[in-house]
């Protein structure tokens, strides 16, 4: 398909990529507030296996949400299972702008840190 228009034409809009409706629309910012909310939702059935996550961090403009998960979920093999497969497909589907939920727990005892320290 040819993208130039005919002679004594001009293109339209969305032959020339400029779609009107994208205009309108400008990047999604992730509302912290929502995520914690959501959050809250999901906190019980991870209690429920002696777990628990806690809400660490939000970045609004890139849409990547830390989280900690403690307890059972430390140990357990199925935690990153449960993080991506769970946790986030959740938050992406319920707010608007998540990209992506990282555990900020397992990435610090990654690196030899631990929430005490002698």
């Amino acid at each position: 398909m040819n993208a130039e228009p005919a002679p004594g034409r001009h293109p339209t809009d969305r032959e020339a990529g400029n779609n009107p409706a994208d205009a309108c629309v400008g990047p999604v910012v992730v509302d912290p507030d929502e995520v914690a909310r959501v959050i809250e939702v999901i906190r019980p059935a991870i209690q429920a296996d002696n777990g628990d996550i806690f809400l660490r961090g939000v970045d609004a403009e890139t849409g990547v949400v830390s989280v900690e998960l403690v307890g059972a979920c430390v140990s357990c093999p199925a935690s990153t299972v449960t993080l991506k497969a769970g946790i986030e497909r959740i938050l992406r589907d319920r707010v608007p702008g998540v990209t992506e939920v990282v555990d900020v727990g397992a990435a610090a005892s990654r690196i030899g840190e631990t929430s005490v320290s002698l």
